[in-house]
């Protein structure tokens, strides 16, 4: 899932936006714009960087394989034909 670390900085950010005569209830916005975004963000079907980056590497190698599997078959092929 997502970075917990990510979205409290982005809480923070953002409620350090707040206007300074409404500092006080910043700590409770942060807190409250961090549940919603959690709440939002575990909505979309998000993978983590680490995730994806795994499953490139998986797909590289499958690719890898087809490709030496089609060049064999070509080579299977051509023999077959001779």
């Amino acid at each position: 899932m997502l970075d917990p670390k990510k979205l409290e900085e982005l809480a923070k950010q953002i409620a350090d936006a707040v206007p300074p005569g409404v500092r006080n209830m910043a700590e409770e916005a942060e807190g409250r714009i961090k549940q919603v975004l959690q709440s939002q963000l575990s909505k979309l079907d998000l993978v983590t960087r680490e995730e994806f980056d795994i499953q490139s590497q998986v797909l590289i190698r499958t690719r890898e394989k087809l490709d030496a599997m089609e060049a064999r078959l070509t080579e299977l092929e051509n023999q077959q034909n001779d």
